[in-house]
């Protein structure tokens, strides 16, 4: 009876740690040329932001830069031919600098330049 309880308790246990682990950030995972990726969630622009953030990125006039890749969260641009701006702080303190790639704005990690998100 006593190792029932304990094998149930080891079961609840084993089936509320991915909960408990949601609960304290937000998680996405996808795949990346073939091999997953898991992708944290960031400091990047608010939903309720977004909206006013394409409005500025139109009214600035930011080039859009044509890669042969197809741009994804994870995804690593170019080393050469874009380039990157500062976030203004009116849409957040952010360590991350925007452009448009292929028709759509990203917030791109600048030491690695890679995507952490799509502007939508």
């Amino acid at each position: 009876m006593r190792n029932r309880i304990l094998a149930i308790a080891a079961i609840a246990g084993a089936m509320s740690a991915p909960i408990a682990a949601q609960a304290q950030g937000a998680v996405t995972t996808g795949v990346v040329r073939g091999g997953p990726a898991i992708v944290e969630d960031i400091d990047g622009i608010a939903v309720d932001q977004r909206p006013a953030f394409r409005e500025y990125i139109v009214r600035e006039r930011v080039p859009n830069y044509v890669i042969s890749d197809r741009v994804i969260v994870g995804g690593v641009l170019p080393e050469t031919g874009v380039i990157y701006y500062d976030v203004p702080q009116t849409f957040g303190a952010t360590p991350y600098r925007y452009t448009v790639v292929n028709g759509e704005t990203v917030l791109v990690e600048p030491r690695t330049r890679r995507v952490v998100q799509i502007i939508d």
